[in-house]
């Protein structure tokens, strides 16, 4: 089922993308995301507009040619196979990608204003994280944190939840600016899930109003491809169902002037975070960690 926040896979790609998401289709003003398929051989072209980009492959290899320069996307099998490599391209310039292999690729954006260089980020520069404990455990790839990797305002991180676990857990939001309290992000959840034995995963996403904006309020059962638009809203939990591991890429961006994650507890659900000390993390993790130089 469509809902205006949740957006089953194929209903929003058009004649390029399988995942088309624009300010203008969500919504708001600032994130976006599309995800691209290449056939072997495959090229795309596209114009930079007012927004900044990171190029991540899901899928495959692709070289990335932007202002003069090519960079070489060594890419992964699969989102759950590895940490890869990525390419920054920034606003107002011409960007052609190609594929000798095929592949998939997300191209996650968002409006800003300044423009920046174009630049490689390796695989081996990515901060691998492992948040929470217990049934809450989780990985963050970090590719695109506001400390790992300088954009003027695009966020954009990598989770992996093992199968049976809750991850965005707390719920937490981002939709106010509270100087060195909270950030206004508005926020893209894109989901994968690892099958068993050729049964395709699912998964689960809460997000419950806040008392801020448009009172965002979604239960949605999820599966791979599918979108979840996040305007304002405690978000979370994510829950992978038991046997399937769960991929979310997050896209963040928003008005603030400093480019910062800073998060709100639900304080009905804050209190969970003080049991992790006590807690290993899940033995199951991380699933990958980012390899050397």
């Amino acid at each position: 089922m469509t809902t205006t926040h949740h957006i089953p896979a194929g209903k929003s790609g058009d004649d390029a993308h399988t995942v088309h998401i624009t300010p203008e289709s969500a919504g708001w003003g600032y994130s976006a995301l599309r995800v691209l398929e290449l056939p072997a051989g495959g090229r795309h072209d596209f114009a930079t507009g007012d927004s900044e980009w990171i190029v991540l492959p899901l899928s495959g290899a692709c070289t990335v040619a932007v202002d003069g320069g090519t960079f070489r996307l060594h890419g992964r099998e699969s989102v759950f196979s590895g940490v890869t490599d990525f390419a920054y391209v920034p606003r107002d310039t011409e960007v052609s990608l190609t594929s000798p292999a095929g592949g998939r690729f997300a191209l996650t954006g968002a409006r800003c204003e300044r423009r920046l260089p174009a630049r490689y980020g390796p695989a081996s520069a990515v901060p691998v994280e492992l948040r929470g404990a217990g049934s809450c455990s989780r990985q963050v790839n970090n590719f695109g944190a506001a400390g790992a990797f300088a954009c003027d305002k695009l966020i954009a991180v990598e989770v992996i939840t093992p199968g049976g676990n809750w991850s965005s857990f707390p719920p937490h939001k981002h939709d106010a600016h509270r100087p060195g309290e909270e950030s206004e992000l508005e926020e893209i959840y894109y989901f994968e899930f690892a099958d068993h034995e050729g049964t395709p995963g699912l998964g689960y996403q809460r997000v419950s109003p806040s008392g801020h904006g448009t009172g965002t309020d979604v239960l949605a059962e999820v599966r791979s491809g599918d979108v979840v638009l996040i305007p304002d809203g405690w978000h979370g939990p994510s829950m992978a169902v038991p046997g399937h591991d769960m991929y979310y890429l997050n896209v963040m961006a928003g008005p603030d002037p400093d480019r910062a994650w800073l998060i709100c507890d639900h304080p009905d659900h804050a209190w969970i975070r003080g049991t992790w000390p006590g807690q290993p993390v899940d033995p199951r993790l991380p699933l990958y960690t980012a390899p050397e130089q």
